[in-house]
Formats: C-alpha cells, sequence, structure tokens
C-alpha cells in the first residue's frame, strides 16, 4: 500500500522494523485494531500494537472578509467541546479533494471556488496509522448543512490573529488544527505558496489512501 508523501532516507535500513505476523484485536465501525510481532533492527522480536485508520482531510477555508472557518464539537474521548478546522474521514475509493469538498459542504453548508493543496500530517504516530491531507479553501458560497445522524456542531469564524491566540493560549488543542495554523501562518506570510485552482482542477500532489504494515502473515 502507498504510503502517504513518503520519501525514504538512505539511512532508514538501520532503523527498519519488518513485520512477521499480525493479529487483528479488535473491529469497531471506524478502527481496526491490531497486534504485530516485529522483526527489530538488531534481529530481535518485539510487539507493536497500532490502530488502523482510513485516513481523513482538514480544511482550512477563508471567508470574503478573510476571516477563516472552525467548528466547536463535543469530542467523547476529551470530556469537552473542542475547537477545530472542519474535518472528517475518507470513504473507501474516495479521493481526497472530493472528501475535503464533501465535509466542507456537509459540516458548514459552505463551498469553495478555489482549493489549493497544503500537505499532510500523522497525528498519531506511535499508535495509529491515520494520515490527514490538508486543504485550503476560498471563494466561499454559503448553503445549508448535510450533517450525518447524531453529529451536533457549531460553524463560526474567526480572524488568523485571533485563532492563533487561541492555540498559544492553550484554549485550542486539537493537534490537526495547531498543524493546520501552523500552514495558514505560513502562508499569510508568504513562506508557503499554495496553488490555487477551480474545484475540478485542484491537483493533490501524490496519491494517498489507507497504509497498513505490511507483514509476512496475517490471521483473520
Amino acid at each position: 500500500m502507498q504510503r502517504p508523501h513518503f520519501v525514504p532516507h538512505a539511512d532508514d535500513a538501520r532503523l527498519t522494523e519488518s513485520g512477521v505476523s499480525r493479529r487483528w484485536m479488535a473491529e469497531g465501525n471506524l478502527l481496526r485494531v491490531a497486534q504485530d510481532t516485529v522483526l527489530l533492527p538488531d534481529g530481535q522480536l518485539a510487539t507493536r500494537e497500532f490502530v488502523a485508520h482510513p485516513g481523513a482531510v482538514m480544511v482550512v477555508a477563508f471567508t470574503d472578509d478573510a476571516q477563516v472557518v472552525l467548528e466547536r464539537q463535543y469530542r467523547y474521548p476529551m470530556g469537552r467541546v473542542m475547537v477545530e478546522f472542519p474535518a472528517g474521514k475518507l470513504d473507501p475509493g474516495e479521493p481526497s479533494l472530493a472528501c475535503a469538498q464533501r465535509e466542507l459542504r456537509e459540516e458548514t453548508g459552505y463551498t469553495a471556488a478555489e482549493w489549493a493543496y497544503a500537505g499532510a500530517l500523522h497525528p498519531l504516530i506511535a499508535y495509529s496509522t491515520e494520515h490527514i491531507d490538508v486543504w485550503f479553501a476560498r471563494g466561499l458560497t454559503p448553503g445549508p448543512r448535510d450533517l450525518d445522524v447524531g453529529e451536533f456542531l457549531e460553524v463560526f469564524t474567526a480572524t488568523p490573529d485571533a485563532l492563533l491566540q487561541s492555540c498559544l493560549d492553550g484554549r485550542i488543542t486539537d493537534a490537526k488544527t495547531l498543524a493546520g495554523v501552523l500552514w495558514l501562518q505560513s502562508a499569510l506570510s508568504g513562506q508557503h505558496t499554495l496553488s490555487w485552482a477551480g474545484p475540478d482542477q485542484a491537483q493533490h500532489p501524490r496519491p494517498a489512501g489507507p497504509f497498513v504494515p505490511q507483514v509476512r502473515q496475517a490471521a483473520p
């Protein structure tokens, strides 16, 4: 399987672990939990447990008055309402941009005239395969939302400066949103140039689907 945006280094072989066998420990509606036996670089065996994730997208969307679109949503594992950029998981076989456009429309009601790919992030590298593609959007047109059954969230806007201050003072702690603010600040300062294109022309630079480490044998 394709690793999202993976560029190997010449010295990686000295650190690489190889999967020997796998046991699937649990399977839910979204996630699967695996326990692998791996061969370490020194020839010893060890156990690795991880969550297999289908991948996701996040959208940094600009309104015409230069504010960004944010959401407030209760996150059960955290036990509180979190502030985040719009985001959501990839459906099976769904292209990254199509997912970003769908999630923005469903969660916020906005459609965008222009899109630009910013990069990818891996929020939980110690125990999850999850990757998140980061898309920017502008030229927003409001419309009706189409939330999933059981999904409750509030949409609001903030200036980039106010958003950054909320990150610095600890009001925003969501990892993907913190990373998105880094791209946002870099784009606004001119350090990172975005390639804007229409909703049918914006390009994702590389294939990036769900990644699961390979093993020699896997138990059902």
